[in-house]
């Protein structure tokens, strides 16, 4: 366990260095500074909220003079995150990194609060907005990475239904469409996109649907990270575990079960660790005055594809991390 401690702790230290090129803590060798008020707030309660948190947490030990709120809806609701967001910012927070639930929507609302503090999405962004900067993954090509593991599940093709929360949200958006983009030419045909509203039950009904009325459904992809179990309870309800080929988006703990089970083909994982901890020590620099922290406008991590034959090194290093976030608080 030692071994894979440092194993974790080594791989967060160089994505912070290859993140954040030469930056130092900002507090040695130098008259105290400013003390920041930053908040992340996320999109819902789920566990993956708890890896950003975690690298949130590191960000704040490393820089020393950052005060940190983290928040998210108690239901994934835009109306609720933007009621935390205006609280934020009328209690005087210097900075705000948002995954907007809604981006459509929130558009209106984002460049209002763009205007009166720093503004960055994280893991969905907000494009149309007055936003500075968005990190996150590629998720067009996270959406080609889900295609190529049907495709190597179905070689002869057949239908594929979605499965997401709102179909408008910009990551839902770019993984369709970075699915869509591979599997053309391919015999593999999408043939509806069902949104749940980010609720697990319906979700695993809009599933369950799909298989009572499409007898020869050959794949189910669920782009949210709840909507991999919620379509497995369902092919496992059906009696159709391995026959139905799915494939998950994020690390939820019963997709990687899937997966180790041979229920799941595979998922593909991005690295919330790195979103909580880019996004902090990013927006701490810029409001120091390096504007060069977020003037890309746009900051990419990569995602990862987990399938049997690495699902055990990823279950290890999540178990690590987790535990750690758990001795943070």
């Amino acid at each position: 366990m030692k071994r894979i401690q440092l194993l974790v702790l080594a791989m967060c230290v160089a994505g912070f260095v290859q993140g954040c090129d030469n930056q130092s803590s900002g507090t040695a060798n130098g008259p105290a500074q400013k003390k920041l008020r930053l908040a992340f707030v996320g999109a819902s309660t789920d566990d993956y909220w708890s890896i950003v948190r975690l690298g949130c947490d590191m960000a704040v030990k490393q820089l020393g003079d950052v005060d940190l709120a983290f928040r998210f809806p108690a239901n994934r609701s835009p109306d609720e995150q933007e009621e935390i967001v205006n609280k934020l910012v009328a209690d005087g927070v210097d900075g705000v990194a948002i995954t907007p639930i809604d981006a459509d929507k929130q558009t209106e609302f984002l460049n209002g609060i763009a205007e009166k503090t720093l503004l960055v999405c994280v893991d969905s962004d907000a494009t149309k907005s007055k936003r500075v900067c968005y990190i996150g993954a590629d998720n067009v090509a996270a959406g080609a990475k889900a295609a190529e593991l049907l495709k190597a599940a179905l070689p002869q093709g057949g239908k594929i239904f979605l499965f997401v929360g709102y179909t408008n949200a910009q990551n839902a958006v770019d993984r369709i469409q970075g699915i869509k983009n591979a599997l053309a030419g391919s015999n593999i045909q999408i043939m509806d996109t069902l949104a749940d509203g980010t609720k697990s039950d319906i979700a695993q009904n809009n599933a369950a649907e799909v298989l009572k009325n499409n007898p020869d459904v050959a794949g189910m992809v669920g782009l949210y990270a709840y909507d991999g179990p919620a379509i497995l309870t369902a092919v496992r309800s059906a009696g159709k575990a391995g026959q139905v080929k799915i494939v998950c988006f994020d690390e939820n703990a019963d997709t990687l079960a899937g997966i180790a089970a041979g229920n799941i083909v595979g998922t593909v994982v991005q690295r919330p660790f790195q979103y909580g901890l880019q996004s902090i020590l990013r927006m701490d620099r810029q409001l120091r005055g390096d504007k060069t922290q977020l003037a890309a406008g746009k900051i990419e991590v990569p995602t990862q594809v987990i399938t049997k034959d690495n699902i055990v090194a990823f279950q290890n290093e999540m178990k690590v991390l987790l535990l750690k976030q758990e001795q943070q608080q």
